[in-house]
């Protein structure tokens, strides 16, 4: 579709062309009018510029450059991508493609890791969501062009192939770098899903893509064929994707005509409500789904509708707040931008996009606020808009402004994390020591039947930990054994889950996992004792 600027974007062009030091010739002058240039200040300006200026530039280089800083100037999420990145992405519709394992934002020219693929390139190396890249490969984020697309350039490679990343990590003082070997990542959106108990299915969707339906519902036939009657759904992490595909999802567990969310942007093409049509395959099981402050957009649809129908129970810590539609519209040169169109509305009303008014120097930081408030560790201090007061389908109150507040809150789980364990997360010690572990052990692992098998007959857990103290000696964290002590389980949940996934999979990965995971048992708790039953009415 080609799109016409409009005279605004010309401007600002001009105006950051003029503040920027540059100068642009003729040719860009003549090529005004593509752009519907008639302000006759701005032509002045041009033309002022065109005679007395000392240097020229491209008229392509100039417009590259100026995109970003003229969308930096609307949200936080709207982004551009040039036109070989674009090319990129539509030359592998099967979504494989040479990549890193992760999913990144940008606020305020900072690149933000948002989430991990589990067992990907990244997590392997090390990289954990919340770290901001400071360089690629050595070249300083400040000197790279901030743009999404710029970046992926940077960090897509040959399968195989390697790169740097140097991250800078909340509450740790140094600069890390990390050595991430890419690879080939297939876009399954179900990172895994098994048999929590003999009543719970438990799935983990890490993304909302094309085929997340379709393998959310495979899911959840496969796991009430094995005796699940109630089901957990796990969107930690989960940034979002495909909102129809959050509503395809929700649509299976609400009955007819129920309100799943509401549109509403500048243009009337993109106001709709859409609402449940009674054909979902699961109207009738209990629900709970966990959210935490990375889960965002389409995950906070999903959530908002089955918190706001009474019919699912939200477990965890309060959602990122992302509340914007964006579409991408193709440019002449098949350039990109993801453009902010709309607004959603859940349910009841509300809309949960956090403020962006004053993006460039909060919105990047209001995690971190939250942190500094208290909010991740005492439901009390979780900051509300009571100005913004919701009614759910059965009378319960919930708030619009920033995010999901969830039914039942879960603190963060800061047990064991000493600074031994720290420095050896930090370091990435805990993924390569499981993984020479099992390059050591594998034909002997390889031989058992499934991960329960492997922790029956792991050695005993004090042969572990003495093996892994000596492994981080030799990387230069000498053993500091009050600390090790407190930080044991953690320490051991972390390496068998790593050592389980590479032999056994990801199901048996996020089992070891939730057996120790808070908010996984906070749920099954609320799950054993029905409380998710519709309509849930506290």
């Amino acid at each position: 579709m080609k799109t016409r600027l409009p005279i605004w974007i010309a401007i600002a062009i001009a105006l950051i062309a003029f503040g920027a030091g540059v100068l642009i010739d003729r040719q860009y002058l003549n090529s005004t009018s593509k752009f519907g240039v008639t302000d006759p200040k701005v032509n002045a300006i041009l033309d002022l510029i065109m005679r007395e200026y000392v240097d020229t530039v491209s008229p392509d280089q100039l417009m590259e450059r100026s995109i970003p800083l003229i969308l930096r100037g609307l949200d936080p999420h709207t982004s551009y991508f040039d036109a070989k990145v674009s090319k990129i992405s539509k030359d592998h519709p099967d979504g494989v493609i040479p990549d890193i394992g992760v999913v990144l934002i940008i606020f305020n020219d900072t690149i933000h890791v948002e989430c991990i693929v589990p067992a990907g390139p990244s997590d392997i190396a090390g990289i954990l969501p919340g770290d901001c890249i400071v360089k690629i490969d050595g070249q300083p984020a400040a000197d790279i062009k901030k743009t999404l697309g710029e970046v992926f350039k940077l960090l897509s490679g040959p399968d195989g192939s390697q790169l740097t990343l140097s991250v800078k990590r909340h509450g740790y003082p140094k600069i890390l770098d990390f050595t991430v070997t890419r690879n080939r990542i297939i876009k399954k959106t179900l990172d895994s899903y098994y048999m929590l108990d003999k009543n719970i299915g438990y799935v983990k969707v890490n993304q909302f893509e094309r085929n997340t339906h379709q393998e959310f519902v495979q899911a959840l036939t496969q796991l009430q064929a094995q005796g699940a009657k109630r089901f957990m759904i796990d969107l930690r992490g989960n940034g979002g994707g495909y909102m129809e595909i959050a509503m395809l999802m929700a649509n299976e567990f609400l009955p007819a005509g129920q309100p799943i969310v509401t549109i509403r942007g500048r243009r009337k093409q993109y106001n709709h409500q859409y609402k449940s049509d009674g054909k979902g395959q699961f109207q009738n099981v209990e629900l709970a789904v966990l959210i935490d402050e990375y889960s965002a957009s389409a995950s906070e649809i999903f959530a908002g509708a089955l918190q706001d129908n009474d019919r699912a129970l939200v477990v965890g810590r309060r959602s990122f707040g992302k509340g914007l539609v964006q579409n991408d519209f193709t440019l002449p040169d098949s350039s990109t931008i993801r453009l902010a169109v709309a607004r959603y509305y859940t349910p009841s009303g509300r809309c949960i996009q956090k403020d962006f008014k004053h993006a460039e120097t909060r919105y990047e930081d209001e995690l971190l606020e939250r942190l500094k408030h208290g909010e991740y560790y005492n439901r009390d201090s979780i900051r509300i808009d009571k100005s913004q007061i919701f009614t759910t389908r059965h009378g319960r109150t919930v708030y619009g402004g920033g995010g999901i507040i969830p039914d039942v809150f879960v603190a963060r789980d800061t047990a064991g994390i000493t600074n031994y364990y720290i420095d050896v997360e930090n370091a990435g010690l805990l993924q390569r020591f499981a993984f020479t572990y099992c390059e050591k052990n594998r034909s002997t692992l390889e031989q058992m039947s499934d991960y329960k098998q492997f922790l029956r007959t792991t050695p005993i857990d004090n042969d572990i930990i003495k093996e892994f103290a000596g492994f981080a000696s030799e990387a230069g964290i000498l053993p500091r054994w009050y600390y090790i002590n407190q930080s044991r389980d953690r320490i051991l949940t972390k390496i068998k889950s790593i050592i389980a996934h590479d032999i056994f999979g990801p199901d048996a990965y996020s089992a070891i996992v939730n057996r120790n995971d808070n908010t996984v048992q906070a749920a099954l708790k609320a799950l054993n004792r029905h409380q998710a039953a519709f309509p849930i009415t506290e």
